[in-house]
Order: structure tokens, then sequence, then C-alpha cells
């Protein structure tokens, strides 16, 4: 099913830090993918860059795609493949800010740290 870009930026919005939250240690591109969504929500990141990822992050927080994520091991690799052809795309708009970001939120959730970001 397409969707356009502003619904792919309403359940992007929605939820993928809750996604990111759950994921974390699960994915190996959670930083990328959290560096990816301050990317496309910064203002100064260009529409197309900002269509590209949040296309790729809303596949990512859908629940049912091509293989649900609850299958073990198998899961997470259509969400991989269609994040990476996404990255490689825009890679170079994600700014060292996004990262640094990126880096700040997963260790806010990577242990027992109740903070939200």
């Amino acid at each position: 099913m397409s969707r356009t870009p502003e619904e792919n930026e309403k359940i992007v919005n929605d939820g993928f830090k809750a996604k990111a939250k759950k994921t974390l240690g699960v994915i190996p591109f959670s930083e990328e993918a959290v560096a990816a969504y301050y990317c496309a929500t910064d203002p100064d990141t260009p529409k197309r860059v900002k269509i590209t990822l949040m296309g790729a992050l809303a596949y990512f927080v859908m629940p049912i795609d091509v293989l649900p994520d609850f299958i073990a091991l198998l899961g997470f690799t259509d969400d991989a493949a269609v994040f990476w052809m996404a990255w490689r795309a825009v890679r170079g708009n994600v700014s060292t800010e996004h990262l640094e970001k990126a880096k700040m939120f997963l260790g806010k959730h990577s242990g027992n740290n109740p903070d939200t970001y």
C-alpha cells in the first residue's frame, strides 16, 4: 500500500521513538535509524531527503510488513533493506549534529535510565 509523505510523517512522529526504544540492541542499525529520524525532522533538511527518510522510517515503524518483526532473525531484514537503501541515498545530508543526537538518545535509553529524550 502506498502512503503519502504526510501519512509517513504522521506514522513516524507517532511511533518512531517508541519503536527505537523497543528495538534498541536488537537491530544493528539503531544509531543510523535514530540519526535519520533527527535528520528527517530537522527543518534545514531538504524536502526530498525528508520524504525519503520518512518513508523508510515509516516502514520500520509499521507493525505489518513483508516479514513481520516478531519472526526471529528474519523479522527486521526487510526493514533493514529498505532503511539501508534510503540511508545510502541521503547519507550526505545526515550531519554530525544528527549523529550526536542519536548517540545521546541511545545512551539515555540503553540502560535503566527512566529519563526520556
